[in-house]
């Protein structure tokens, strides 16, 4: 595979993994460890980035208002709020438009 594509799959990725975490805690419908979002990376879009990656991922979306964090007994589990929703919408639809641009 040409390195251009290779960079793109990373960028869309790797690179990108609040969408995918948002879109597997929309799933869901339940709030998750950030562990088990890792494992649904994997299961489910065949991404398996570093367990640091995934949490420091996290810690920031949480730091941005895109997940909310809460305790529940030892355990700390995260969902997305209304803002990362709204996030997501908007870079769906960015991503929708873009593809449609680059259609041949």
């Amino acid at each position: 595979m040409p390195r251009a594509y290779t960079r793109l799959v990373k960028k869309l990725t790797v690179e990108n993994l609040w969408l995918y975490i948002v879109k597997i805690l929309l799933d869901e419908g339940k709030p998750l460890k950030a562990y088990d979002v890792k494992v649904r990376l994997r299961e489910r879009f065949g991404i398996d980035p570093p367990a640091v990656t995934v949490y420091t991922v996290i810690y920031r979306m949480s730091r941005d208002g895109i997940l909310a964090r809460r305790q529940e007994g030892e355990e700390t589990v995260y969902s997305v709020t209304e803002r990362g929703v709204d996030a997501f919408r908007k870079a769906l639809l960015f991503l929708e438009e873009v593809v449609s641009k680059l259609k041949i």
